[in-house]
């Protein structure tokens, strides 16, 4: 191969530039992105920087040994098609960048409420801009907050809100939040964590719109409760950046579908990070949101562009953590309906544990509440690194 096009100026795209220098590519290397500035690290927007603890050059990802990358930046404009046959990556600007291998590293976009644009005081938080906007609104006076949605991102915006003494409320459509992804017993002791902390949840009823002409006044539920509000925060989920490849010609399902060496079926096509869903030889796929993939995955994608097939899979279990009210949550695995919580160590009523997951007598998930080392340890029983096939 004589170049390569990573599309996504992102964690994945810039991890796989990284791998791909590192296992030998020495041919051209663009890297495209919608954003004007360079790459820039996510999770740290829901926490130290909407607290003002951390500003963009604290979460740059880009450092001194990365001059040596040889990079075709092209930022600030955004992918409007792929050719497969002629394997380019069409600009919106119309430029054309030709590519004997073309990595989709575009992530996902925050979904946002129907008829919510243009209303002042109404956000998402996903981009660099999003946390400057919702900081900025943050800090002008003291706004009561709604957080539609209880998810990792809306309860970590609702911990960084309750720390700078705001009023805040979290409104869930279901009975208990997260509850499909951590269990029952987990997301519990997770959801008592506002109550904790002074923040107001209420579960099992959806919103059935905003208030407000100009600015946002509050959140309407389905059973007539207003809860008002100065700034609203969506944290309602994301969906693919896939718009970009309509007709292109690649399987797209809630994602770029790729094989378990992130392989798409178009050959040297590959998909990365939140966009990208996996498919097994089972026939079952799935696509994860998760820091760690977009780390981990590119390496696997490199070696198997690079080889011109899939010589390598990613296998690692999912693994994710989320910083809420001063206590760091961890997971790894997968749960299903049925499986028994077993704590190991510490306590669900202390918010001080270590526990797993077990279905049939097999541990297939791990949780832990402020229990790092026990955490690490339990996870090594079920991530595994990605080996040949």
């Amino acid at each position: 191969m004589r170049a390569v096009a990573v599309v996504g100026a992102s964690l994945a795209g810039l991890e796989t530039a990284r791998a791909l220098r590192r296992q030998g590519f020495e041919g051209r290397l663009t890297v495209i992105g919608d954003e004007h500035g360079p790459p820039y690290d996510r999770p740290p927007l829901s926490k130290e920087f909407l607290l003002g603890k951390a500003d963009t050059e604290d979460i740059a990802l880009l450092d001194a040994d990365d001059a040596d990358l040889d990079l075709d930046w092209r930022l600030g404009v955004r992918a409007a098609g792929l050719d497969l046959r002629r394997r380019s990556v069409r600009l919106a600007d119309e430029a054309e960048i030709g590519a004997d291998a073309v990595v989709v590293a575009t992530g996902a976009a925050p979904n946002r409420l129907p008829g919510t644009a243009g209303l002042a005081g109404v956000h998402v938080l996903r981009s660099l801009a999003d946390a400057q906007a919702l900081r900025a609104d943050l800090a002008a006076g003291s706004p009561r907050v709604a957080v539609i949605g209880g998810s990792f991102i809306g309860a970590e915006i609702a911990s960084a809100c309750s720390a700078l003494g705001l009023e805040t409320t979290v409104v869930e459509a279901l009975e208990v939040p997260m509850e499909a992804v951590l269990g029952p017993g987990v997301a519990r002791v997770a959801a008592g964590l506002h109550g904790d902390n002074g923040v107001r949840l209420l579960c099992g009823v959806p919103v059935g719109g905003l208030r407000g002409h100009d600015r946002v006044t509050g959140v309407e539920l389905a059973d007539g409760t207003l809860v008002p509000a100065d700034v609203v925060v969506m944290g309602i989920g994301a969906r693919p950046n896939t718009a970009w490849l309509t007709g292109s010609g690649l399987e797209l399902d809630d994602g770029v579908v790729c094989d378990t060496g992130m392989l798409t079926a178009a050959g040297r096509v590959a998909a990365v990070g939140d966009v990208a869903r996996c498919r097994g030889a089972d026939g079952t796929s799935a696509r994860f949101e998760h820091w760690t993939g977009a780390v981990q995955q590119p390496a696997v994608a490199a070696a198997n562009l690079l080889a011109g097939a899939t010589v390598q899979e990613y296998r690692r279990a999912p693994y994710f953590w989320s910083d809420q009210y001063g206590l760091r949550l961890q997971f790894a695995g997968r749960v299903q309906q049925g499986d028994e919580l077993r704590v190991v160590e510490g306590s669900l009523d202390d918010r001080s544990f270590a526990a797993v997951y077990e279905r049939g007598g097999e541990v297939t998930a791990a949780a832990a509440m402020d229990r790092p080392r026990a955490f690490t340890r339990l996870r090594r029983g079920i991530g595994r690194a990605a080996a040949p096939v």
